[in-house]
């Protein structure tokens, strides 16, 4: 009964190996493919682990992700695979097998741990293969398309730095049973890759590590891949654009007081310039509970804008203050002014000032004096008539040079603080 139960068990063993296999320069020792090889008490079977990054196609800051085409590359050895000589080629040392050959053998079960998706790569076929080596090695190769889920920050924006970490993790195996390692290549990014807003750094190999589990503790590898945005889009499209309509919103300063459709005109446009370019920003990002570098530029470029318009209504009120008063000096000058001269002429023919009970004398000096005094007197009516246009116009050639020197300021700290923070 026993014999006839193992020769059930090696029929069934063998009939489950490709046909490719069968010929005698090829010799397996039947065992099960689910359990993993053999090692020395307490020691866990190492499987060496890399990544060649092939393309990286897609940043998607909305969904916090990123599109990762790559090739992944997996070693271990399995002491309980027997095979010929016959089957390596002189002067080789490996033989490469089709993908099928995989199903046979037993399978490590790396995945990654923050991925949304990950797939091996098929066109007419799946993109993978396995080698053997004459030590036993087998090692897998595949071509995969994953999304990698990345927790990405903005403060920084337009200038952020955003560090994305992979995690490869045994899904099965515990750290007793299963240690994931680097091999020496690691990860390798190909040379000719080149994304449109983003440098991509060398990526950061970190050691495996053990993270705690339900199950036990399990062995993870990290790699970072650091993506820098590049400032030359946002300073063509951003910087410099808002900096010119704020400049713009400065000719209002040389318009006259009375251009009062002009000033408005030119403001308003400006600020609905930069609301409109602010909000096509925001649709770049997803919406963030804090605020962005970017954040602070518009505020402080729309805040001279609203400041200009400020400007402008303050000095409109005292221009409308002055001919408010004008208008009702207007109206009682003439009248006072003819009395005033009627008593003039009678002082001089008199002798005496019967409105204001001078004295003024005859003399041709005198008459010569009251001349003056009356052009002074003159001088004096008119000059109060125009302290608040005066003021008007000071606080206007004031805001010539104080809105580009606060402005300039504005500048000057906005960007050493900046680059200070993103060097940190």
């Amino acid at each position: 009964m026993k014999s006839t139960i193992l020769i059930i068990f090696l029929h069934s063993c063998l009939s489950s190996l490709p046909e490719v296999f069968s010929s005698s320069d090829i010799c397996f020792i039947c065992f099960i493919k689910e359990i993993r090889p053999p090692s020395k008490k307490g020691v866990p079977v190492t499987v060496d682990f890399s990544i060649f990054v092939v393309d990286i196609n897609s940043i998607n800051v909305e969904d916090m992700d990123f599109r990762v085409d790559m090739f992944v590359r997996q070693s271990w050895t399995e002491s309980r695979l027997y095979m010929l000589d016959d089957i390596f080629e002189e002067g080789d040392d490996y033989v490469i097998f089709p993908a099928e050959f995989y199903d046979n053998l037993w399978q490590p079960d790396p995945y990654f741990l923050n991925s949304k998706v990950s797939e091996i790569a098929t066109l007419n076929h799946k993109f993978s293969s396995v080698t053997l080596y004459r030590n036993k090695t087998v090692r897998y190769s595949a071509r995969m398309h994953a999304i990698i889920a990345c927790q990405m920050e903005f403060q920084l924006y337009p200038m952020d730095i955003q560090v994305c970490p992979i995690y490869v993790e045994s899904f099965s195996y515990n750290s007793q049973k299963l240690r994931l390692r680097w091999d020496d290549s690691g990860v390798t990014v190909n040379p000719e890759l080149k994304l449109l807003q983003y440098n991509i750094g060398k990526p950061v190999v970190f050691e495996e590590t053990t993270m705690m589990e339900k199950n036990g503790n399990f062995s993870r590898l990290v790699v970072l891949f650091r993506f820098e945005r590049q400032i030359g889009h946002h300073l063509i499209q951003t910087f410099a654009p808002s900096t010119l309509v704020v400049m713009f919103s400065w000719f209002s300063f040389w318009l006259d007081l009375d251009a009062i459709p002009g000033r408005v005109a030119l403001l308003v446009t400006s600020m609905l310039t930069l609301v409109t370019m602010f909000t096509g920003l925001k649709s770049d990002i997803p919406p963030v509970a804090y605020v962005k570098a970017l954040d602070v530029w518009m505020a402080g470029c729309m805040m001279f804008v609203f400041a200009a318009l400020g400007e402008f209504v303050v000095v409109k009120v005292l221009d409308l203050r002055y001919q408010f008063v004008s208008d009702i000096q207007s109206s009682i000058e003439p009248q006072s002014f003819q009395t005033r001269l009627v008593m003039m002429d009678k002082s001089q023919n008199s002798g005496f000032w019967d409105y204001d009970t001078i004295y003024v004398t005859k003399s041709k000096n005198n008459r010569a004096g009251s001349k003056h005094l009356l052009q002074t007197w003159l001088d004096l009516e008119t000059s109060s008539l125009f302290p608040h246009r005066t003021r008007s116009q000071q606080i206007d050639r004031y805001s010539r040079v104080g809105f580009p020197i606060l402005f300039l300021l504005f500048v000057v700290l906005y960007w050493p603080i900046l680059l200070l923070k993103k060097a940190a």
